[in-house]
């Protein structure tokens, strides 16, 4: 029975020190939501300020005949965003599951999670910024026009609320022309065409950004949900574990009284 006891301390104990740590994860992530939340509002806005732009530059006669527009051939490309560090939840579970939909796509890997799967470079979810998002869509532009693949996409974690994010895609290139933009009498200096090779690396680097911080921001928040029901049944086992040890205590004790007891009576 002292052996039940004691296994039972041990097991009290290894919880609680579970406990402390789901704790200090979960206000860890809860001091990360405001300031990942202001700038996916931020990094949001400014790629649908681009996207305006860029339809109506696409309803643009000239720009139609841009490389850009170019819809041929099904390679596809992939930019994979996943998290840092796991104990989210399904979040990076999410993300490769849906990337499995595109067993021939390139992938470009951002996230340790994704950069481990895929055996990428390593580049931080939670440090990538504006440079090295431009750096990255230069390359992919210029990729995109030498025909090196036909389709690109960002497969990305959607912020819904703090209960609920979703794994989708967003495509890039090349650009669909929007038939309810129409053709504005605007003027643009060189001309429409040089506007548009411009815009379009800042366009995809704004993309690539907007969709990083809300995964970031997805991931913070599935964590801290993850850590609090880890928490609530860390406090539900010790609970458990409380009773269990308490009634084998009091078994142990009983018993002892009993043969303290029976051996008086055998005097």
């Amino acid at each position: 029975m002292g052996s039940d006891t004691k296994a039972l301390r041990n097991r009290i104990k290894s919880v609680r020190s579970t406990l402390h740590l789901t704790k200090a994860m979960g206000l860890v992530a809860s001091s990360k939501i405001r300031r990942a939340g202001e700038a996916m509002q931020k990094s949001r806005q400014y790629a649908d300020h681009l996207d305006g732009i860029l339809s109506v530059l696409s309803a643009s006669p000239e720009c139609q005949k841009s490389p850009y527009m170019r819809h041929e051939g099904d390679r596809t490309r992939l930019i994979v965003v996943a998290g840092d560090r796991g104990l989210a939840g399904g979040y990076n579970a999410n993300v490769f599951r849906l990337c499995r939909s595109y067993p021939d796509a390139q992938i470009i890997a951002v996230g340790k999670r994704a950069c481990d799967r895929f055996s990428g470079s390593y580049i931080s979810a939670e440090h990538f910024g504006g440079k090295e998002a431009y750096a990255l869509a230069k390359q992919l532009c210029d990729d995109f026009v030498a025909g090196e693949f036909d389709r690109l996409g960002v497969l990305y974690t959607r912020y819904v609320s703090m209960m609920s994010q979703e794994a989708t895609i967003r495509w890039i290139l090349p650009f669909e022309k929007n038939e309810a933009v129409k053709p504005v009498s605007a003027v643009f200096e060189p001309d429409e065409m040089t506007v548009m090779t411009t815009a379009v690396p800042e366009y995809t680097a704004g993309v690539i950004v907007a969709a990083v911080r809300e995964s970031f921001l997805s991931e913070v928040a599935a964590r801290r949900m993850a850590m609090d029901s880890a928490g609530k049944n860390a406090t539900q086992m010790i609970d458990d574990l409380q009773l269990q040890y308490n009634r084998a205590r009091q078994s142990s004790i009983t018993q002892e009284i009993t043969e303290i007891v029976a051996g008086s009576d055998v005097r």
